[in-house]
């Protein structure tokens, strides 16, 4: 992996009617540049630059993985240059302390790893690692008001959902802290999901302010776009959503009979005959996109093949269909996991690349600033 800052990609090219509003990236106008975007990446995908990760607070699950990391694969197989950060930091913003840290920073290694992100092409690094990184965090605060933070509907929604006995001033400022992951590398392209949507335009207000107030006539920062896809609606194993901490889901690293256990354990309905209908079947019709969703089919085709043979049989067939589809991904994880040595390694590669590159983008900073003494 190259340790050395790269020049970053331009801004993506902007849509001819793409304003810079506050509700310049809604749904509807999100999901239709989403579609123009796609086909830019097609033509040219080194144009393209992308910031993605999660927070190490449990192992990735099924939800997790067709939700949004096999479309980081996708990405970076493509040639989009891919930057995964792995917040450890941002465990914080609703928890008091971050426990198991080690651990789950090593799982989320192994399972970016397993799943086909390489580390020789895309950049898989920790939060707390990349000081300048977070230096970059106080002159973006300075650019947004607290009566922008208050209303952004994602820090409401966190807040309401916070396990702190009082919220912190990290939760209050957790749209900012991701503008700076999302700029430190300049990133000009977020895979997003809708409820995301309000964090990024954040971002790209930060972006222009800063532009506008010390860019001179020559941008700093590129606004990032959203590359919204459609999520499949996956439900946990009781039949609510799937989360790490409701225990309802499939881990990515289960072994096939843990696979079998659970899903044989999955909730569904007194209905022999098996159909898709997601409005009135949601559990059925879960675990029959999951099936379709291992085996490259529709929902409707599985359903056909089981038809009246009842819960059991769907439950086979998702279970044979899983563990088939997760076979390579497993003995890549197992193969990797004999090694720790080599997810540090892989660890410390990232690390120095990012830190390269956010040193680079701070002196920018400090020199836009005039601070560069």
């Amino acid at each position: 992996m190259n340790s050395h800052p790269q020049a970053a990609p331009a801004e993506a090219p902007s849509a001819p009617d793409a304003p810079d509003a506050p509700d310049a990236l809604g749904t509807s106008a999100a999901r239709a540049r989403s579609a123009e975007l796609e086909k830019l990446i097609a033509e040219d995908p080194g144009k393209f630059r992308i910031l993605t990760g999660d927070r190490p607070t449990g192992r990735l699950h099924l939800g997790h993985y067709f939700g949004t990391l096999h479309n980081r694969v996708r990405l970076q197989n493509l040639g989009v240059e891919l930057f995964v950060i792995i917040a450890d930091y941002q465990v914080l913003t609703d928890r008091d302390v971050a426990d198991d840290l080690q651990s789950y920073v090593d799982e989320l290694v192994l399972d970016h790893l397993a799943i086909g992100v390489d580390p020789e092409r895309s950049t898989i690094f920790t939060h707390s690692a990349v000081a300048a990184l977070n230096q970059l965090m106080l002159p973006f605060l300075s650019l947004v008001s607290v009566a922008e933070l208050n209303r952004n509907p994602t820090v409401k929604d966190e807040i309401a959902h916070s396990r702190q006995s009082a919220v912190s001033g990290l939760m209050f400022t957790y749209p900012v802290h991701q503008a700076a992951d999302i700029l430190f590398c300049k990133a000009n392209l977020v895979p997003v999901g809708q409820d995301q949507l309000p964090h990024l335009e954040i971002t790209r207000t930060i972006a222009r302010r800063f532009n506008d107030r010390y860019g001179h006539g020559t941008p700093v920062f590129p606004r990032p776009e959203a590359l919204l896809s459609e999520v499949p609606l996956l439900l946990g194993t009781d039949g609510t959503k799937m989360s790490k901490s409701r225990g309802n889901s499939v881990i990515l690293a289960a072994d096939a009979d843990e696979t079998a256990r659970l899903l044989k354990g999955a909730k569904t309905d007194s209905e022999r005959h098996i159909t898709y209908d997601p409005a009135n079947r949601p559990e059925v019709s879960s675990l029959l996109l999951l099936a379709a969703l291992c085996q490259g089919r529709t929902p409707e085709e599985i359903a056909a093949d089981i038809g009246s043979a009842g819960a059991a049989a769907l439950k086979k067939t998702v279970t044979e269909a899983v563990n088939e589809y997760l076979a390579p991904i497993r003995a890549r994880r197992a193969e990797y996991a004999r090694d720790r040595g080599e997810l540090r390694r892989v660890l410390r590669a990232g690390n120095e690349r990012a830190n390269a590159v956010a040193e680079a983008t701070l002196a920018e900073v400090r020199a836009a600033m005039n601070s560069d003494y």
